[in-house]
This record gives structure tokens, C-alpha cells and sequence, in this order.
């Protein structure tokens, strides 16, 4: 483990969450490491586990370099791993092997190979013989073209990983996406969504929940960020619940809708916290009654702002439009 840096800038304190991978010998070093995200570390400690490191291993490792927990699993650690097992030095690995042996058999070529490691750093600690197959087999029997699949199982691995029922309507409207689209026009998505502020995994359970989100065009999506979140102050987080919203109307569902709900919110009539679900979804019919007629009395001028002949900042309810 020679080959790790020690160079590490050291600010803060260890989260309680790991303090069971080290002894006290090494305490007093690691209360100085800097997490930048829990996210990182926690993808340490799942690469390490994923190599066949128990959790006594980790605790040696970590007491000996506790900057170890800051490494970039993708960039640098599983490159490191991946040269020491090539020359012999460990070999107590359930899934690497047989994953690499698997993808090798897929791929084909062993660029592909690497490129798919470097995206998704999780095929090295999983069964994907068992994960995988049975939904490449899904693709192809649906008509998937062969070019597709290793396209995705290549550069996006996630979208073969994540599981299709074939009984719902939306591995229909998956496959569909899939078979219909260009490689050059999935990235071309998959970076507009990452602008935004989602990661590739949080971009594929949207995926999930709305296949033809990936069939949004770039104007839409970014139009409709700017109007829920700079006008309306919804957080990407409560977006991502609720992918559809990309599929909808701005003009004439989403903007009369939010605003309608936005003056409520500052009148204090619904709770913040209502869902963009619950305000989209539902039928025009419901949302009037729901939304206003029920409040005509106490703002009269609700349903002009419904009708977008008026905005709701007119109704000078105070200067944070973000409620």
C-alpha cells in the first residue's frame, strides 16, 4: 500500500460512522482528515470491501494511512488495485475476476472493458453475471439492436444494472428510448441532466421512473430548471422525484399550475413542502377545485394568475419569490 500519497491537507474530524475501522493508535491522525463529501469515503470503503478487504483489513490499512479514506476510488484507487492483483498480490477478490471475465466475454474488447470500469467503479464488487444477463437477454428479445446494449453496457452501465419489468408499461417506453436512440444524442442528454446538478445514478432512477425524459430536448429541460428553480426555488432533489415534469407543458401546465400553488404558499394556505406530483399529476379539472376555487374568496385574483394574466409577483405578497 506503498503507493498511496500521504499529502494530505488535514482540517477537520473523522466521522463517528467510521471510527470502527480505527484503533486508537490511529485516532490522533485522523481527526485531522477533511471529508469533502461522505460520499467519497463511503465509495472507499465500498471499492476496499469490493476487493475482498475485511473489515480488520480496513482497520490495519486506515491506521497505517488515514488519508486513505480520501482517496478518488475511480481515478486512483481502483487503478492502483487493479496493477497490484495484475502482478500476483492479492487474489482474494469474489467478483473482479469473474466480472472482468464476464464483460471481456460481452465487449469483446478490452478498451470497452476498461472504459466501463472507469464509469461505474461498482462492477468490481458485484455478481453482474447474475444482474445483467437476464436483462440483456430482456433487450434483445424486444428488439434492442446488439450496438445499443454494448453501448450502454459500455459507457452506462447503470441503465443495464438497474432491472426491467417487463410487465409495466415503462420497460415498453425503455426499450423504445433504447432502440430508437443514438449514442451521440444519449451523452448529449445525459450531460444536459448532469448541468442541472444530478449524478449518472440519480439520472437513471429518473430514467426509470420516465424513459422519455431522455427525449427531452435541451431547450425544454433547461427552460423548465430555470422556471422551478430560480422563479419557483424548487431544490433538484424534489425535481428528481417527480422526471415527468421534462414531458409536460411548461406554458400550459407547469407555470400556471406552480404559480397558482406559489401564491398559496406565500398566503400560507398549503404546506411548503407539497410535491410537484401532487400539483402536475392530477387532472386540470382537480387542480381548479383544488387549488382555486377553494381559495377564490381569499384571493380574489387567483385565477388570473392561473390564466397567466397575471403574475403572482403583482400580487406583491413581499420580495423573496422563493417561499
Amino acid at each position: 500500500m506503498l503507493f498511496f500519497t500521504q499529502t494530505v491537507l488535514f482540517h477537520s474530524v473523522l466521522p463517528h460512522k467510521f471510527l470502527w475501522i480505527v484503533p486508537k493508535t490511529a485516532l490522533s491522525a485522523s481527526k485531522k482528515i477533511h471529508f469533502e463529501t461522505p460520499e467519497q469515503s463511503d465509495s472507499v470503503l465500498t471499492l476496499l470491501r469490493g476487493h475482498g478487504c475485511t473489515n480488520t483489513h480496513i482497520s490495519k490499512i486506515v491506521s497505517l494511512i488515514p488519508s486513505l479514506i480520501l482517496g478518488n476510488p475511480e481515478k486512483t484507487l481502483f487503478p492502483k488495485l487493479e496493477f497490484f492483483r495484475s502482478v500476483g498480490f492479492s487474489e482474494a477478490d469474489n467478483y473482479l475476476i469473474p466480472n472482468y471475465k464476464f464483460l471481456k466475454s460481452v465487449v469483446m474488447v478490452n478498451e470497452n472493458v476498461v472504459r466501463a470500469y472507469k464509469k461505474s467503479y461498482w462492477l468490481s464488487c458485484r455478481n453482474l453475471e447474475n444482474i445483467i444477463v437476464p436483462n440483456i437477454a430482456i433487450l434483445r428479445e424486444s428488439g434492442v439492436p446488439k450496438s445499443n446494449i454494448l453501448y450502454l453496457l459500455t459507457c452506462h452501465p447503470s441503465v443495464i444494472e438497474m432491472g426491467f419489468d417487463p410487465l409495466r408499461c415503462s420497460f415498453v417506453k425503455a426499450v423504445q428510448v433504447i432502440y430508437e436512440g443514438t449514442e451521440s444524442a444519449w451523452e448529449h442528454r445525459m450531460e444536459v441532466y448532469r448541468r442541472c446538478g444530478w449524478t449518472d445514478y440519480e439520472i437513471m432512477l429518473m430514467f426509470r421512473q420516465g424513459p422519455y425524459i431522455m427525449k427531452s430536448s435541451e431547450k425544454k429541460i433547461m427552460s423548465g430548471m430555470d422556471f422551478l428553480v430560480n422563479r419557483m426555488g424548487w431544490q433538484p432533489a424534489a425535481i428528481a422525484r417527480f422526471p415527468i415534469v421534462f414531458l409536460l407543458s411548461l406554458e400550459k401546465r407547469t407555470i400556471p399550475r406552480c404559480s397558482v400553488v406559489k401564491v398559496l404558499r406565500m398566503k400560507g394556505l398549503v404546506k411548503k413542502n407539497l410535491s410537484l406530483s401532487a400539483i402536475l399529476a392530477c387532472t386540470g379539472r382537480v387542480f381548479l377545485d383544488k387549488f382555486v376555487v377553494k381559495y377564490q374568496e381569499d384571493i380574489p385574483h387567483l385565477f388570473n394568475v392561473y390564466k397567466g394574466k397575471m403574475d403572482f409577483l403583482e400580487l406583491d405578497f413581499g420580495s423573496d419569490i422563493r417561499g
